[in-house]
Order: structure tokens, then C-alpha cells, then sequence
């Protein structure tokens, strides 16, 4: 019996050294893909390029519900964290490992603005890792507002929509800032698959999806529980109507 605990014991601490020791690779690799991203295209340059857009939009132009919708289902520690959700990672590294593939993220606003920026959309590890380090810069050097600014202008909202005031305009025929509360936490909800939740191809699910952000608004103290129920009344109106 002694002999098999010590078996399984250097087994174990066999199995950790080879963890530990693939995991300074990993970090090792994807520092090396953030620094050649880095020298192809700088933060400032590519950042600038957002910025140039006709169709940029200034924070100040942005709904609070919306902003709040926003980070309610996507980054609710967004104004805490330095870039990076240790909780959240660790909850996806979890949900990954059981699922034996990436089934779950755990990107933080700032980590899918890194991404949209230099990695596209492919999961791969060392990609991760390279993200986690743009993501940090983007931090050090941008306030949280330039950085939820940044995001919802380069992110993908459907429809050949690739920014918040196209979506806005296209979905609803409104400029950001004229946004209702309804229209609001609809689009908050789109991105997160922008195939699937785009009003014009399936309501219904863009209606699911709504519901899910008015209760993680609500979760979050964004709303309370009878103004979320107003607005997912409106929404199952207006659903309804339109059927």
C-alpha cells in the first residue's frame, strides 16, 4: 500500500513539473506572436485605424443602458480587472479541460478587443496567451471609456454591421445615441453570435438572447427587477407584432 501512494505520488508531482514546464512554452510562444504582431502593425497604429472610422463612435455618444447592458453580459468585472479576469479564466481553463475543447473563453472586454485587433477569431492557445499580453498594453496605456469605445466600434454585430453606429442604424434606423432601452439591450446581446442573434435572420433567438441580458443586468444591479421586466414586455411585444 505505502509502495503504491509513493507511485502515485511522483506520478503526481511528475504530471505538475510537466504542467508547469508546458506552461512556461506556451507563455514563452505566445509572448513571441504578441511581439512579432507588435512590430508588424504598433497598438497606437492600429488603434488609430478604429478611430479613422466615419462611423466611429464616442462613448459619450453611447447609451448608459447600453453600456451597462454590455458589460453586464460580456465583462462584468470590466472596471476592476487589469485586463485580464483571473476568475473567469480559471472557471473557462475548468469548463475547457472537462470538455476537452475550448468551449468557453473567459475574455474580458479588453482581451476581445486584442483579439478583433491582431488574432481573428481562431481558438488557439499560444493566440490566448499572445492576446492575454496586447490586452495588458491596451490597459496600460488606455482609461476603461477608450477601451469599451474601442471595442464596441470594432466588434461584429451581424448583417455586415461592423460597429455600433452601422448595427444601430441598420437594425433600428437610430444614431447610438438614440437608442431606446429596448433597442439597447437587444443589440448588447447580438455579438456574442452575430450569425445566430441578429434580429433580421432570427428573432426569436435575438429575443432569448435579450432576456439573458436583462437578467444579468438585473444580477448586476443595473436594473431592478420591474424595470428588466418592462423592457423584456416591449421586446415580447414588439416580437409578437412582428409575427
Amino acid at each position: 500500500m505505502k509502495m503504491c501512494c509513493k507511485v502515485l505520488k511522483r506520478v503526481f508531482l511528475l504530471a505538475v513539473v510537466l504542467c508547469v514546464c508546458s506552461g512556461f512554452v506556451v507563455a514563452g510562444k505566445g509572448y513571441s506572436v504578441y511581439r512579432k504582431a507588435l512590430e508588424e502593425t504598433s497598438l497606437e497604429d492600429k488603434v488609430a485605424s478604429i478611430q479613422e472610422k466615419a462611423s466611429y463612435t464616442e462613448y459619450e455618444e453611447l447609451p448608459q443602458i447600453y453600456v451597462q447592458a454590455v458589460i453586464a453580459v460580456e465583462d462584468k468585472r470590466f472596471e476592476d480587472h487589469m485586463g485580464v479576469d483571473l476568475l473567469a479564466l480559471c472557471r473557462a481553463v475548468k469548463n475547457d479541460i472537462c470538455a476537452g475543447a475550448f468551449v468557453e473563453g473567459g475574455s474580458t472586454i479588453t482581451q476581445q478587443l486584442a483579439k478583433n485587433l491582431y488574432f481573428g477569431q481562431e481558438k488557439d492557445l499560444v493566440r490566448k496567451v499572445a492576446e492575454l499580453f496586447v490586452a495588458m498594453d491596451l490597459e496600460r496605456h488606455h482609461t476603461k471609456e477608450e477601451i469599451f469605445e474601442l471595442y464596441v466600434n470594432a466588434i461584429y454585430f451581424g448583417d455586415g454591421y461592423y460597429d455600433v453606429a452601422s448595427a444601430s442604424q441598420g437594425y433600428f434606423g437610430k444614431k447610438p445615441e438614440e437608442m431606446s432601452e429596448y433597442e439597447s439591450t437587444l443589440l448588447a446581446g447580438i455579438p456574442n453570435a452575430p450569425s445566430v442573434y441578429a434580429p433580421t435572420r432570427n428573432p426569436d433567438l435575438a429575443a432569448k438572447r435579450q432576456l439573458k441580458v436583462l437578467e444579468r443586468m438585473e444580477a448586476c444591479g443595473y436594473l431592478s427587477t420591474e424595470e428588466a421586466e418592462t423592457v423584456a414586455e416591449t421586446a415580447a411585444g414588439l416580437l409578437a407584432a412582428a409575427q
